[in-house]
């Protein structure tokens, strides 16, 4: 791991990254009212709505005025699958990019060469972040297609002048024969997969013939403790970057070498961090909805993005010396979150919870039950191989002292099954934490 000591800080666009508040503000004020003017005139959704609201472009004024204007929900993207929130002429659109849905459907995203090149500078903003250059060769193992991971992170590397190893996902021992023989210095991923390689090579006794110094991870949450892990093992940076395809992709945050928070940039994205249930606004610090407004997208741009991602939001002044605002490390989604029992329960607590347990490694799944109309929650737990016993003396001490971890950390009893070395899957993109088996 690179000490703080030995950083050598870099900002890509010190303008943009630096700027004053009151600046930033005019700007994005500016950029907001060109934007509902266009969308008002050329995506029917928005017109409707703001019709309904009884708000009109001319209400626009500032970036204080955005709190008069509709949110968008991910349900209404589906509702206008694939191109109803398409602004501009289809022939202007040069790729799309789409996500999954619960549904079947996909939410799809439509991107003009503007919006590519937009994507691609943010990204290498980020890869600035993680002391990344032009000299460095970028190991890819993000899904490619229509998931943004891949290209996202192919895109930030072309612009930054660096080379990108497009691997894409799976395949492990390829993966790692060819971040050796391309002498790769970063990789991105899914934290999850990270964790997955870190293992991989030093099982392999790979670490020390690696020129890996950087990771960027993101598409799931992830906690300090399992990135502490990963650097540790593998003596790099990681870095958590942040996106989401309906905004952009990969690149709209990354937190910096000081790991304070992710730097949004903000001359593109302006975010709102709300209160779930009354959408009104909270105080800085405090957990609340993210919510993104699209500032500069000319194909399928946004207002008012309800992301479902839970996190706090800061404007001072970082460490590193960028101004823009920064979120605080995704807890998890409204949707992740699981209410047992009465008490609100994310993946993310037993992940903290386990890293403290040197017996086990950080691989676990949550299954959730309803037996005798009574939430019952098993925490499945991987036993290091070192620590792997047939004694069942030695299996139930550990047993029922993990038993005792989540039960504080977590504010309930559950039910915890000790199983071997590598039983539960390894996700090569986004990790399956929990089953929910009630059918609510």
């Amino acid at each position: 791991m690179i000490t703080e000591k030995k950083w050598e800080e870099r900002i890509r666009d010190p303008h943009a990254e630096c700027m004053s508040e009151e600046e930033r503000r005019i700007l994005q004020g500016e950029k907001l009212r060109k934007l509902v003017k266009r969308v008002y005139g050329t995506v029917p959704f928005y017109t409707e709505k703001m019709k309904e609201l009884g708000v009109e472009p001319g209400d626009i004024k500032s970036i204080e005025d955005i709190t008069k204007l509709p949110f968008t929900t991910k349900d209404d993207l589906r509702d206008n699958y694939p191109f109803g929130f398409l602004a501009v002429p289809n022939e202007q659109v040069v790729r799309v990019q789409g996500t999954s849905g619960t549904t079947g459907k996909l939410t799809v995203m439509a991107y003009t060469q503007k919006d590519v090149d937009v994507w691609g500078e943010c990204v290498a903003r980020c890869l600035t972040m993680a002391g990344l250059t032009a000299k460095d060769r970028i190991h890819v193992c993000y899904g490619y297609g229509l998931f943004t991971g891949g290209m996202g992170l192919d895109f930030g590397a072309q612009k930054l002048g660096a080379m990108a190893i497009p691997m894409s996902a799976g395949n492990t021992k390829r993966q790692l024969m060819c971040m050796e023989d391309f002498e790769a210095t970063a990789f991105a991923c899914t934290p999850s997969y990270a964790m997955h390689l870190a293992e991989a090579m030093q099982e392999a006794g790979v670490v020390d013939k690696m020129k890996i110094k950087a990771a960027v991870c993101g598409a799931e949450p992830w906690t300090v403790e399992m990135r502490n892990k990963i650097e540790e093992i593998l003596k790099i940076n990681c870095f958590d970057i942040y996106g989401l395809c309906e905004i952009s992709g990969p690149g709209v945050a990354m937190d910096c070498i000081h790991h304070e928070g992710l730097h949004i940039h903000s001359d593109f994205f302006y975010p709102e961090v709300l209160d779930p249930l009354t959408h009104e606004p909270i105080k800085d610090g405090e957990t609340g909805e993210l919510v993104f407004t699209t500032l500069d997208k000319e194909a399928v741009p946004l207002i008012r993005y309800r992301t479902k991602d839970l996190t706090s939001i800061t404007h001072e002044t970082c460490k590193c010396g960028r101004t823009t605002p920064r979120i605080s490390k995704v807890k998890g989604r409204t949707d992740d979150m699981k209410v047992i029992r009465g008490v609100n329960v994310f993946p993310t607590q037993v992940e903290t919870a386990l890293f403290g347990i040197g017996e086990v490694v950080p691989h676990y799944l949550l299954i959730i039950d309803r037996e005798d109309n009574m939430d019952v929650l098993t925490v499945m737990v991987e036993v290091d191989e070192k620590f792997f016993s047939d004694e069942i003396r030695q299996l139930d001490a550990l047993r029922h002292r993990i038993g005792d971890v989540l039960k504080q950390a977590l504010g309930i009893s559950v039910r915890v099954k000790l199983v071997e070395p590598k039983t539960i899957e390894r996700s090569e993109g986004k990790a399956k934490r929990v089953i929910d088996n009630r059918n609510l």
